[in-house]
């Protein structure tokens, strides 16, 4: 029970955006699976704590007395990273000191435009850190994720980071899509009754792959289990397109995976991919935060080989389609060449 909840029902709930409940799911379900580095993850994560809370309080109370001279209506308290988010994060960045986000203040304001104001008095009392100014608020996340994040170095050179986001936006962020239903019932019922509901929100679209895997195996069709696991269930990173805009792809995609997600008669056109300006192959994989361009060229085609550079369900469909495609014209062209003197014969 404790594997497939850590598997399978924590990723849902972080898909729906319910925060607080993958929080519990994975907490209870890593501290029975892996009690041994559960253990070591908490005893790392309160001796950190120890070294940091004292300095972090004090960056507290100057923010909430700087926000309140301004007149500005606020909210501020701590969040602490889940014990099995950061035994994760320590995958990639193994030195604690280097996880800026064990602890973040959060700070809760009446209306999106007091949340800029906010992020603008923090950069003038902190110095931001380069890279690390993310807007969730014009961009939000895939599941809905809206808030504005900065990490600041401030003047006792503690590391910190800041969220910065709407009631609405935090209550969201803790209890996913019933709150949304609870902030937007009365719209959302007016618009049932009209019959104006025809397809779901941008962010729930994953849900439509659900729903077909569902009818896959009631009808008993093949269908890759695999698949599934990786495209809802599997750990997700954000990448960005040129323009700002955010993709949500399963940790360990390739960049015809975003290719794919993009357009996939974009991708099937793609001859190479700048990441972070720089030039890399199909076989890199892809990291949190990338911003990736595809470039492409009008003669370049589908190949076979693609295969090994593509993870998600969809781009492995939207492939193996494109290949039998070129594959049906190019056995058309060779009939076509082999029958053509027949035809000038014949005229």
């Amino acid at each position: 029970i404790a594997r497939e909840t850590l598997d399978v029902f924590a990723p849902l709930a972080d898909r729906l955006n319910m925060g607080r409940l993958r929080v519990q799911l994975e907490e209870l379900s890593f501290k029975y699976l892996m009690p041994e580095e559960y253990n070591q993850t908490v005893a790392l994560k309160d001796s950190r704590l120890k070294k940091s809370q004292r300095k972090l309080d004090a960056v507290r109370r100057a923010v909430d007395s700087r926000l309140s001279d301004e007149k500005i209506q606020h909210q501020i308290d701590g969040r602490v990273k889940s014990t099995y988010s950061l035994y994760k994060k320590m995958k990639r960045v193994p030195n604690i000191d280097d996880i800026y986000d064990l602890i973040a203040l959060r700070i809760i304001v009446d209306d999106i435009d007091t949340c800029y104001l906010v992020l603008n008095e923090l950069h003038n009392m902190y110095e931001p850190m380069v890279g690390r100014i993310k807007d969730y608020i014009s961009k939000p996340k895939p599941n809905g994720y809206q808030s504005l994040h900065t990490t600041v170095v401030t003047k006792n050179g503690q590391a910190g980071e800041f969220q910065i986001r709407t009631r609405e936006m935090h209550d969201y962020a803790e209890r996913g899509l019933a709150a949304s239903f609870h902030y937007n019932e009365q719209k959302l019922t007016d618009a049932y009754i009209k019959g104006k509901m025809t397809s779901l929100p941008t962010d729930l679209h994953w849900i439509k792959h659900l729903q077909s895997a569902a009818s896959m195996i009631r009808e008993g069709k093949d269908f890759d289990v695999d698949n599934l696991k990786v495209d809802l269930f599997g750990d997700r990173i954000f990448i960005y397109s040129p323009k700002g805009d955010i993709y949500d792809l399963p940790d360990g995609a390739f960049p015809l995976d975003f290719a794919y997600r993009v357009h996939s008669d974009l991708a099937a056109k793609s001859s190479g991919f700048l990441i972070n300006g720089k030039m890399e192959p199909f076989s890199y994989k892809l990291q949190h935060g990338d911003t990736v361009e595809i470039l492409t060229n009008k003669r370049a085609r589908p190949k076979p080989g693609w295969n090994e550079y593509v993870i998600t369900g969809h781009a492995r469909m939207k492939l193996k389609a494109q290949l039998k495609k070129t594959s049906l014209l190019g056995r058309a062209g060779s009939l076509l060449q082999r029958t053509a003197p027949f035809r000038r014969n014949k005229k």
